[in-house]
């Protein structure tokens, strides 16, 4: 039986040999096809390994609460207009967090982050980058990993210690000849202690853009309790704060041209940013509204923040990028749809072409089985080609993706797999009709053509 199966497959590889012109162009529809079954899964795994990275640089179920300026809506009344004038908003406060934490059941935990813009200096070196001071549960929720050293204790919180955690970005700018732990860099007017360096974060700059996040690498971290004792508590107002208020008006044109130092003056808000985690993401839509009202009813009914929950936008952006997908899979069944019925109509006009053949191998003993293996081992030949010609172009129609377009692709083992799989039953499909016509052929009738 199996003898008999690969004498069919001969004849028809010969058939096939016999007319390459023919054969190579029936099967451009599957070649398109199955190229864009690959494209499509491709752009498809890509979107999600992306969608699972900026997760990770956001954190899962976590709800951000940042300052923005503030908001009022309603209609003009003066007598209301003046009471809204004499509302006062402390802004968002170490104090908002706390009380978060007392009130909103499911919180994992809370964190604060204070950044301020620094001079970097080491050695004659020097680069501007941010300052974030931060609690001892940021690195956690934020999903940051250690790489030497280690995260800041509970002493080195409590006594408002002059010691930072370093990015990576940082570790190569300024230590990139010498081990970071244990040697100093000043940042303002102060001199830090490196405590601990982080891995090294891959960050595209679509994803720095589009989640509003920034380099991570070029940042330095000190306890939040060392931001507000030894550099800015905007809480507070000292008396450097008096005296650039009573300058501003003779601030020379440079100074007043600055919009990074005239924002941070006009900012009230002691913290830059909570994060809050929840313990499970079903929670988070919910516990989003319970915070709206609460910071609301803290800040005196004036609307001085926004809070997000950027895993629901991620999500959305998934199911974006997912309906793109399907469209891109309905384009590229149409392909094989109509690849499939090109070689159906090529393997049909193939019978009528070899009649007198049919009826000759009839006449020297082929059963009807033999002729349907003979012209179906055609069709599956020709598909089968296509296919691996398809998910060759498919690979490189996805790197010319990736780099003409910036969208991330990764071709997996597994959609060549299915992309062979498909090409296959194509050839199956669509040629078992034509085996059928052909084998069901009078051998008498077929000899008698003329």
């Amino acid at each position: 039986m199996l003898k008999r199966f690969f004498f069919n497959a001969a004849i028809a590889a010969e058939a096939i040999t016999h007319n390459t012109l023919r054969a190579g162009l029936t099967s451009l529809g599957i070649v398109f096809g199955v190229a864009s079954v690959i494209a499509m899964l491709a752009v498809g795994k890509g979107a999600e390994q992306e969608v699972l990275e900026q997760m990770k640089l956001l954190g899962s179920n976590n709800i951000v609460i940042k300052p923005l300026p503030p908001q009022s809506e309603g209609k003009t009344n003066e007598k209301e207009d003046k009471k809204q004038q004499q509302r006062f908003s402390p802004g968002l406060r170490i104090g908002d967090a706390m009380n978060i934490v007392a009130a909103l059941p499911h919180v994992q935990s809370v964190s604060s982050e204070i950044v301020v813009e620094t001079m970097m200096i080491r050695e004659g070196l020097k680069r501007t980058g941010k300052l974030v001071g931060v609690d001892t549960t940021y690195f956690h929720i934020s999903n940051f990993a250690v790489k030497s050293g280690a995260m800041f204790n509970a002493a080195q919180c409590g006594a408002s210690a002059a010691v930072c955690i370093i990015g990576s970005g940082v570790k190569t700018k300024f230590f990139s000849t010498e081990e970071a732990l244990g040697k100093q860099i000043k940042c303002g007017s102060v001199w830090l202690t490196v405590v601990g360096v982080l891995q090294e974060r891959a960050i595209s700059s679509q994803s720095i853009q589009r989640l509003g996040i920034r380099d991570y690498n070029m940042d330095v971290y000190i306890p939040l309790e060392t931001m507000l004792l030894r550099y800015r508590n905007r809480a507070l107002v000292t008396n450097r704060d008096v005296q650039q208020a009573g300058s501003e008006g003779n601030d020379n044109d440079n100074e007043t041209k600055d919009k990074t130092l005239l924002a941070e003056r006009k900012n009230y808000h002691q913290v830059d940013r909570v994060i809050v985690q929840m313990d499970d993401g079903q929670y988070s839509s919910a516990a989003a509204d319970v915070l709206a009202r609460m910071m609301e009813r803290r800040h005196n009914k004036v609307i001085d923040v926004e809070i997000t929950i950027p895993e629901l936008l991620l999500q959305q952006e998934q199911r974006t990028k997912t309906i793109f997908n399907i469209v891109l899979g309905a384009i590229a069944s149409i392909s094989l749809i109509v690849g499939g019925i090109g070689i159906m109509n090529i393997m049909l006009a193939s019978v009528l072409e070899r009649i007198r053949e049919i009826g000759v191998r009839r006449a020297l003993g082929a059963t009807q089985n033999d002729i349907i293996l003979q012209f179906l081992g055609e069709a599956v030949s020709i598909s089968l080609a296509g296919g691996i010609i398809g998910i060759a172009l498919g690979v490189l129609l996805s790197i010319a993706v990736e780099k003409i377009a910036g969208v991330a692709t990764v071709v997996s083992p597994s959609s060549a797999l299915l992309s062979f799989g498909v090409s296959v039953a194509v050839g199956l499909v669509f040629g078992l009709l034509p085996a059928r016509r052909a084998a069901l052929q009078d051998p008498v009738e077929c000899l008698r053509y003329d």
